[in-house]
């Protein structure tokens, strides 16, 4: 998700992840076998489809995959990767597609604009909200718990063995986008970032924070199945201002609103498979999402007919993605 307000870490090793994910899942590209010269080829051939870690993310994927599948005849690969990472095969062919990008305008910058690699193909529709949140029970006791400016008063409560002598605020994934770290040392917050280590570790301590009223505050985001079961309160931290996050070491503001996109390699676009069209098309709403996400997340349904719920009962919204 990424300033959904993560920022990306990857090194050596994730280089060697990408290395490894890829030549795992390696085998023909988009086209390979089927599209002409000229790109004239409707034939689909391999789709390598990127899934990033978070249910959100799994719900599109499953959605586009079950189409590109069942009604354009792609064999689509899935590759579980962190987002820089998948960037990194836009170069190679090994990933085709991005479906949920959240900013990262330096990759942006880096893979479109200078190398020419990747390209933007629009909007998914998706609006993506990333901040600081607390159970309903916090908030309903402690209201001033959800502005900033009172959360060194209640530091305290928030400590954990983890956080030490500080106030604990969780962070998911650490590939996530955050600017958490920057957000606690430059707004004075008697508070260590601590990371759950993924979306559903989070999710749980939410949960259980709720439910037996314990003291958690951390990192969260929409579109979020989650909030149907337990409504998060967002906390309120200085407005977001253009600029106020374009140096992440003196970013003291909240996260701005995403407009989520979709991110593809420039060969894929230039491949004449049907799949890109596909993608191009393919939008949808948060609620829309968060339906799929929850079949996955509490329901327990494979992706696979997760998404086939949710295609049944949206067959015109399907029809427009395939034009």
């Amino acid at each position: 998700m990424a300033k959904r307000a993560r920022r990306w870490r990857p090194g050596a090793a994730g280089m060697a992840v990408l290395g490894l994910t890829l030549t795992a899942c390696a085998g023909a590209k988009v086209g390979d076998d089927s599209t002409a010269a000229d790109g004239s080829s409707g034939k689909c051939g391999t789709f390598n489809l990127a899934v990033s870690p978070w249910v959100g993310y799994e719900a599109n994927a499953a959605v586009v995959a079950y189409v590109a599948e069942k009604e354009l005849g792609c064999k689509v690969v899935k590759k579980d990767l962190k987002a820089e990472i998948s960037w990194q095969g836009f170069e190679t062919g090994e990933v085709d597609a991005v479906l949920e990008n959240w900013g990262h305008e330096d990759l942006k910058k880096k893979y479109i604009t200078e190398q020419k690699i990747a390209v933007n193909l629009g909007a998914t529709g998706n609006k993506g909200i990333i901040g600081w949140y607390i159970p309903p029970w916090i908030a309903k006791k402690y209201p001033d718990t959800t502005n900033w400016k009172n959360l060194n008063k209640y530091a305290s409560k928030f400590k954990t063995s983890e956080s030490g002598s500080k106030g604990q605020l969780l962070d998911g994934d650490p590939s996530y986008q955050t600017n958490d770290e920057s957000l606690v040392k430059n707004l004075k917050l008697d508070f260590k970032v601590v990371y759950a280590g993924s979306e559903t570790a989070l999710i749980q301590a939410f949960r259980d924070a709720e439910k037996n009223k314990k003291w958690v505050i951390g990192y969260f985001y929409e579109p979020q199945w989650f909030f149907s079961e337990v409504p998060l309160v967002h906390v309120e931290l200085p407005k977001h201002t253009e600029g106020c996050d374009a140096e992440p070491a003196k970013v003291a503001c909240d996260y701005p609103v995403f407009d989520l996109d979709k991110i593809v390699s420039t060969r894929f676009a230039k491949s004449g498979s049907p799949a890109y069209d596909l993608v191009k098309n393919f939008t949808w709403t948060n609620d829309d999402q968060n339906t799929v996400a929850k079949y996955i997340a509490l329901d327990k349904m494979t992706p696979e007919k997760a998404a086939k719920k949710w295609i049944d009962a949206n067959p015109d919204k399907v029809k427009a993605w395939l034009g």
